[in-house]
């Protein structure tokens, strides 16, 4: 069982769950911002979900363990990263399914979801869209003083929590939306 670290009606920060979704894990990444765009570390785990008889198993094991997150932690935001062309096709549509299962575990809970590139999010925790993964495991540790090394999916998961506190503190600032403020357009 997950124990929050506060009440939600104590809270002044907004709370925004990351996730980084995976057909074998999928990271989970629980952060507060508050008004001048500070993150604070709140909660990080991997979903393993290759324990599930089925693949079908699988997505159940992920809609309810992000189910009981979001239960336990209650955000108000939800941040997800964009699926890539993997090589596999069949990869790729097993991410799709798991990244659609995750989804609806926050639709059905009525939460707002924003989703970011893999590029988006390695640009704007580390500077580059080309970090590797090592490098975001290590500024996402440094970003939100955690000691020692990070999984390498709760740290995604992480880094795209941050990268949406990033957007969401850019976009306060200039009175525009979320999407609004990491457009170049």
């Amino acid at each position: 069982m997950l124990t929050p670290l506060a009440a939600p009606a104590l809270r002044t920060a907004t709370r925004i769950l990351g996730i980084d979704p995976g057909s074998q894990r999928t990271g989970v990444g629980i952060i507060d911002v508050d008004g001048a765009g500070r993150v604070t570390h709140v909660f990080h785990t991997a979903l393993h979900l290759l324990g599930a008889e089925s693949f079908p198993l699988r997505l159940k094991l992920l809609l309810d363990g992000l189910g009981e997150a979001i239960e336990t932690w209650r955000p108000q935001e939800v941040s997800i990263e964009k699926v890539f062309m993997a090589r596999n096709p069949d990869s790729a549509l097993k991410l799709g399914q798991a990244r659609g299962a995750a989804m609806c575990a926050a639709v059905l809970r009525d939460l707002p979801i924003h989703e970011y590139a893999a590029k988006e999010i390695k640009l704007a925790v580390v500077g580059s869209g080309g970090a590797a993964k090592e490098q975001i495991q290590h500024m996402v540790g440094m970003l939100l003083s955690l000691r020692g090394k990070l999984q390498a999916d709760a740290a995604d998961a992480l880094a795209v929590a941050i990268t949406h506190a990033n957007v969401r503190a850019t976009a306060l600032r200039l009175g525009v939306n979320a999407r609004q403020a990491w457009s170049r357009k």
